[in-house]
């Protein structure tokens, strides 16, 4: 599948299926026209980011700078030579900070990939409107 029809499904899996948490989905494109990322703006003003490469690397970020005092949580395989004692290493998740680095048991292929993170971003925020 080309790169442009997986941001495009993508797109449409965080309209559809995760409306309750994504208010827009946009695709940003680089000056050629290619697609650079995926951007979810979130209900609590903050955003992910999803990037996926021809060659296989990819990211899924929350940023929630904004609105959490810098919390990031994001699932990445960019193989950081210093996080080689990372059991899944190259695949990677900052659990809340850059410095915090787990495991990353998410999928590798991107659709289900981007559900289950937005499951963990709809978890997290349900989470926080309890406390």
């Amino acid at each position: 599948m080309p790169i442009f029809a997986i941001y495009k499904s993508l797109q449409q899996i965080a309209l559809t299926e995760f409306p309750d948490i994504v208010v827009q989905a946009d695709i940003i494109q680089l000056p050629t026209g290619d697609p650079r990322k995926v951007r979810l703006r979130v209900i609590d003003n903050s955003f992910i980011d999803i990037f996926i490469s021809v060659t296989g690397r990819y990211s899924y970020h929350w940023g929630r700078e904004q609105t959490d005092a810098g919390i990031i949580y994001r699932h990445d395989n960019a193989p950081h030579k210093a996080l080689r004692y990372v059991a899944t290493y190259p695949r990677h998740f900052h659990d809340g900070s850059e410095e915090n680095v787990t495991e990353s048991y998410i999928s590798s292929q991107p659709e289900s990939a981007l559900r289950e993170f937005c499951e963990f971003v709809r978890q997290t925020l349900r989470a926080d409107t309890k406390s």
